[in-house]
């Protein structure tokens, strides 16, 4: 199977008054076409930032970014036009990402319009069946954002990001801001339409239950690098990477005869900003060591298993 996406040393960086803050620091991984890869850790590791680069809602500090074997590192307006065909977002908060001015049919419509290829009569019919497709009554059709509730106002988000059939999406945090059985329904939605077309994911999420239900693959980021990737079932039997095992130890277990070891990170989180070499998790993990004031990179445990820690054999007895 083809990779769609492939990314290699990607950086995004940001210039600040106290310095360089490393927002996304020489991360390489791909994601296979028709596939789902997570992409989980704590709020402002750098997962919503790579989201939004890799569609070029920011331009890359460094690396390389190639979308179907085709390097998109630096393009065009022209180029990225085209490029708003086959990838899209759909964001995280469906109370700000809607404009409250237009309608739900407009709202829909709108990358019909833009990209110039359809008549009214076409449009309409497009925008008819992206609403029945994502679940939107079409009574609904004339209805502004704010007589909706959060379930529906991410439909049309999810109608919208499917209006020019793309090829990949970012799905940034898309359930975070809705209760937990509209989450559900989100979900299964998105499930759904990735098998009737072949949709390939980008799944941002800070939730580990939600990344398990829908990823393929998942990789644990930490202060703007990766220091994990594996297939979601092999993560979630078998983590090695000491961040990993602690946000794994987090979640709740349903089987209150089953009892659980927390693992209570100690220490402080370091800055972004202008970090000194070596593993950014250094300073909260119980098992540094010298070499760990080195660069780590992504080693190969097991197939497809990577982890990015120089004691990763020896804490798991490999």
């Amino acid at each position: 199977m083809s990779a769609i996406i492939e990314a290699q040393n990607l950086k995004k960086f940001f210039e600040t008054p106290r310095g360089t803050l490393h927002a996304v620091d020489d991360v390489s991984f791909s994601i296979q076409k028709g596939k789902t890869m997570g992409v989980v850790g704590e709020s402002g590791c750098g997962k919503s930032t790579l989201g939004r680069t890799i569609i070029h809602l920011l331009d890359s500090t460094g690396g390389t970014l190639k979308f179907s074997g085709e390097d998109i590192t630096k393009v065009t307006a022209r180029q990225l036009r085209r490029l708003r065909e086959d990838m899209q977002i759909i964001f995280q908060d469906p109370y700000s990402s809607l404009n409250p001015r237009m309608t739900v049919e407009d709202i829909i419509m709108e990358p019909l319009t833009i990209s110039g290829r359809f008549s009214r009569r076409d449009r309409q019919d497009k925008t008819a069946e992206l609403m029945a497709m994502v679940g939107i009554d079409k009574r609904l059709r004339e209805a502004y954002p704010h007589e909706l509730d959060g379930g529906r106002r991410q439909r049309v988000g999810i109608g919208r990001a499917l209006a020019l059939n793309p090829k990949f999406i970012v799905c940034d945090e898309p359930v975070s801001a809705l209760d937990v059985s509209i989450q559900a329904q989100v979900l299964n939605l998105l499930m759904d339409l990735q098998d009737q077309y072949g949709l390939t994911f980008m799944f941002v999420t800070h939730d580990l239950s939600v990344v398990r239900h829908i990823s393929d693959d998942i990789c644990v980021m930490y202060l703007g690098q990766m220091v994990e990737t594996s297939p979601s079932k092999e993560l979630f039997r078998k983590p090695l990477h000491p961040y990993t095992q602690a946000l794994l130890s987090a979640v709740p277990s349903i089987n209150i005869h089953q009892k659980k070891e927390r693992i209570i990170l100690q220490g402080e989180i370091v800055s972004p900003i202008n970090p000194k070499p070596g593993c950014r998790f250094a300073a909260r993990c119980g098992y540094v060591c010298e070499a760990c004031h080195e660069q780590q990179k992504l080693e190969e445990i097991s197939p497809g298993h990577r982890v990015a820690c120089c004691r990763v054999k020896e804490v798991n007895n490999l």
